[in-house]
């Protein structure tokens, strides 16, 4: 598995997202998508599945090391005070001492983000943190973050697959050197219904899903981290990381529809600003 190097952590290209995987369900997912050769787990304090992952990471008893954690605070946790107690009840359910990555999840409408930017950075000198992140910023705050603020924003998370376009997003990401954090990869299940996705598939024995994760990792800087409970979905977008895709196929995908948005919260900050 590829990693990516940002601000001191190595981050595997392809990671295992656990998104509306509630706690009964999500434990023998993660146990099983361990098992299977996944070393990055994805995981935020909303999704109310921490504990879950961590008793799955407890049972795998893969050294620590071997491991990259992320999870995430809540836009409401971002206040004084909040990130600190929102971190601590984070790493208590996860069983961790630390996480690799801990990330703002959403901005908030009138938050501190240089305050909730330095309580990131303290968390990190304690070393209970390893990196910051930031998830579904747009570009004036991603710009505020970096190069007001000067925060060493180890990766930005945001949706991300072929009907979505996020080239002025990733030529700003590129020019700082963070890396891309791909979620829906698979536009919610949409790509592998997808017709055009499917033939390039058929070239390559492959899934229309598989094509799909293989042009976001066929992409300098970018991380996907799709979510799959069965076990062979969780093998079948683990072996997308060998496909090669040609120019052919990247013209294809290139003229698909680019402007299809599915994680649209009211609380999301203006992606046009």
């Amino acid at each position: 598995m590829n990693t990516l190097l940002t601000q001191g952590i190595h981050i595997p290209q392809l990671g295992f997202g656990t998104f509306r995987m509630p706690g009964g369900d999500c434990q023998p997912a993660v146990e099983s998508a361990l098992e299977v050769g996944y070393r990055h787990i994805d995981t935020a304090e909303m999704y109310q599945n921490e504990a879950a992952v961590g008793a799955a990471i407890a049972a795998a008893a893969l050294p620590r090391e071997a491991l990259h954690v992320t999870t995430k605070v809540w836009h409401e946790h971002l206040g004084p005070g909040a990130i600190e107690r929102a971190l601590e009840s984070s790493l208590a359910k996860l069983g961790l001492d630390y996480v690799d990555l801990y990330m703002i999840h959403w901005p908030a409408a009138g938050m501190n983000l240089p305050a909730a930017l330095q309580v990131l950075e303290a968390q990190r000198q304690a070393g209970r943190i390893r990196a910051i992140g930031v998830c579904n910023f747009n570009l004036p705050l991603l710009r505020l973050a970096v190069e007001e603020v000067g925060a060493a924003i180890a990766c930005h998370q945001v949706e991300y697959h072929p009907f979505l376009d996020q080239g002025p997003m990733l030529a700003y990401l590129r020019s700082q050197r963070i890396p891309l954090v791909a979620y829906a990869p698979l536009a919610q299940g949409r790509a592998a219904a997808d017709p055009t996705l499917a033939r390039i598939g058929s070239k390559h024995g492959a899934s229309a899903a598989q094509i799909a994760i293989a042009w976001l990792l066929d992409q300098p800087g970018v991380i996907a981290i799709p979510k799959a409970q069965r076990r062979a979905s969780q093998v079948a977008n683990l072996q997308a990381v060998n496909l090669r895709l040609d120019d052919q196929d990247r013209a294809a995908i290139a003229a698909l529809p680019k402007g299809q948005r599915f994680v649209t919260p009211p609380f999301a900050p203006r992606w046009d600003a």
